[in-house]
């Protein structure tokens, strides 16, 4: 698969990079946090909260909805689903990863959604990136065999559970977490967990 830098213009589509935020307190306070063998995400950490970025991200990037900055870590090289949010989502590269994106536009009448389409984004240590609400992503994947680290920024109380019993019919049996509309793909076990499954073709690996 071709793996294309964030600074081309096929990225354009999908996000931006952000300027004139210092990052470096978030970077050296997400060295404590765990790198497992699998993939590990939580959505609200108080420790990446209390930092000054915390008020500037929420004020500059949301407006001043409320925000939480969470991560996600581990080891991947799989696409396994996409997922989308009504919002942008930030994200800053703590160590080099890849992103596997898509547009929402490319998403069929029946939620189903072709992998052939997918692209892929080497995303360097140190880039704060803006991904938009129409940007189909899912967990990052390994650019090198040490793992990943990737501080993830959206608002507040997105990806947590559900409150209500939503009727699994057009697109909202996608519906997977709160604001996560999530599309799996048949060789995980994201179906048997109550996701829709309509990814077709490979579930493409960076490897």
């Amino acid at each position: 698969m071709i793996i294309k830098k964030v600074t081309d213009n096929e990225f354009k589509k999908y996000g931006r990079v952000l300027k004139n935020y210092n990052c470096s307190k978030l970077i050296e306070k997400m060295k404590t946090t765990p790198l497992p063998t699998d993939v590990i995400y939580e959505p609200s950490v108080k420790e990446l909260e209390n930092l000054k970025i915390f008020e500037d991200l929420k004020t500059r990037e949301f407006g001043e909805l409320p925000i939480q900055i969470g991560y996600c870590n581990g080891n991947n090289y799989l696409l396994n689903a996409v997922e989308y949010h009504r919002s942008s989502e930030i994200n800053v590269a703590v160590t080099d990863f890849i992103l596997l994106l898509g547009c929402i536009q490319d998403v069929e009448e029946d939620y189903s959604y072709d992998t052939s389409k997918i692209e892929a984004f080497i995303i360097p240590t140190g880039t704060i990136l803006e991904v938009y609400a129409t940007t189909l992503h899912y967990a990052p994947c390994n650019a090198n065999e040490y793992g990943f680290k990737c501080v993830v920024v959206l608002p507040k109380d997105t990806n947590l559970s559900l409150e209500s019993k939503i009727n699994k019919s057009g697109e909202d049996a996608l519906l997977f977490a709160r604001n996560k509309w999530l599309i799996g793909h048949k060789d995980t076990d994201l179906g048997a967990q109550g996701a829709f499954v309509g990814l077709k073709g490979l579930n493409i690996s960076v490897k």
